[in-house]
């Protein structure tokens, strides 16, 4: 079963409430807000697989201090029972937009180990003062625009700026990319994610997985019915037990890579 914000279990809204009250103590004055975007707060949350995704937005710089103190929090709170992506933005990054964009910091399972060894060994390999860009924020924000949730602080549109569709594109077609090669080895989450970025090309919409999946089965052809079925059942479900079969995988592919290269050369 899946759930948006609205909607989410006692035990979700105490992890974030509890996450929010956590990292506003550490931030003291420079704090402007917490928000959230992906499956929470466009719907498809699935409690057993989702991510939270946040965006917190700060008035200035954050010190190497703070960023330690932030990597153990959610060292501590990520996974337990939600693995944590969250990403730290000033305020001024995002008045003055530019893509990839600079942050200030992030935390997420991918970093959990090379954060540990920070923190244990009192090293700043990962842990600095060093200006990192992440071309992922760019769909982040486009997200947040248009579908996000103010969970404290001031509103979306107060703080956050209308991407360029450029931009945004540029980021999801990374991902994109990567789910070309991937979708045998990952076939729920690269099946939904080829169809979010064929979907907006398409006609413009910005949309969850869980929705994507869903505009699949009524829009693509009855030959991918069977697949697309599996894939929102396995997506919505807190356990699978599809079997995907990798010629099935590997049709429905090149049908979203080949209709989104026509869309493209259309639009040239």
């Amino acid at each position: 079963m899946t759930y948006n914000w609205n909607d989410a279990s006692p035990v979700t809204k105490k992890f974030v409430l509890d996450l929010v009250c956590e990292t506003k103590q550490i931030m003291c004055d420079n704090y402007i807000g917490f928000y959230l975007h992906g499956s929470l707060a466009m719907g498809g949350f699935n409690p057993q697989s989702s991510d939270l995704d946040v965006l917190v937005v700060t008035h200035e710089s954050i010190t190497i201090e703070t960023k330690r103190k932030l990597a153990k929090l959610y060292f501590n709170y990520s996974t337990n029972p939600y693995p944590i992506e969250i990403s730290f933005l000033t305020k001024g990054q995002l008045d003055n937009w530019e893509h990839p964009s600079p942050y200030e910091f992030h935390y997420s399972e991918f970093w959990r180990d090379r954060y540990e060894v920070d923190l244990l060994e009192n090293r700043f390999t990962y842990l600095n003062d060093d200006i990192k860009t992440d071309p992922d924020l760019a769909a982040h924000i486009t997200i947040m625009f248009y579908r996000g949730i103010c969970i404290e602080g001031s509103s979306i549109f107060e703080v956050f700026p209308r991407i360029p569709s450029s931009d945004y594109l540029s980021s999801i077609i990374g991902d994109y990319e990567e789910c070309l090669a991937n979708i045998v080895d990952d076939p729920i989450y690269c099946s939904l994610n080829m169809l979010r970025v064929f979907w907006y090309v398409k006609e413009g919409i910005i949309s969850s997985k869980q929705e994507a999946g869903n505009w699949g089965l009524t829009s693509l052809p009855d030959e991918m019915k069977g697949t697309m079925y599996k894939v929102v059942n396995s997506y919505q479900s807190e356990k699978s037990s599809y079997q995907f079969d990798e010629t099935e995988l590997i049709f429905l592919r090149n049908y979203i890579h080949y209709n989104l290269q026509d869309l493209f050369s259309l639009t040239s």
